[in-house]
């Protein structure tokens, strides 16, 4: 896999949340995806990028990667922080868990909406989810 430009937002207000919607979805639409692909990419940014002003002290950053695999391009979209953790991941992303009294179905929404999913968090240290969508 071949992994080129790299972008990153820094999260901790809210207007950082629709700043980086903004930049994810020019890269997608810079890779060709269409507007229904767009909206789902955007989502997806939306909740990982919230999820960092809800869930930490400190907000923490979201990164875009453009990837290529041969004549397949798609984006990668990472969320890090160095917040509390998720103490059950398992749990975490069951639709209707909820630690701050929401819907329950963001982490999970994700991991449907996009191709690729990964999650790695240590309890106390902080926590790094990995999404991608393919074109």
């Amino acid at each position: 896999m071949k992994q080129t430009d790299t972008y990153s937002v820094a999260v901790s207000k809210e207007i950082h949340v629709s700043q980086a919607r903004q930049l994810g979805v020019k890269i997608a639409e810079s890779l060709g995806f269409g507007k229904a692909d767009c909206c789902i990419i955007s989502t997806s940014i939306s909740e990982l990028a919230n999820n960092l002003i809800i869930h930490t002290f400190r907000g923490g950053s979201i990164f875009f990667r453009v990837l290529e695999i041969n004549d397949k391009k798609g984006i990668e979209i990472i969320a890090e922080d160095t917040g509390p953790g998720i103490r059950d991941i398992d749990l975490s992303m069951q639709d209707g868990y909820s630690t701050c009294g929401g819907l329950g179905s963001g982490l999970g929404g994700v991991k449907r909406l996009m191709h690729e999913f990964e999650i790695k968090s240590e309890y106390g240290k902080g926590t790094c989810i990995t999404a991608r969508k393919w074109r």
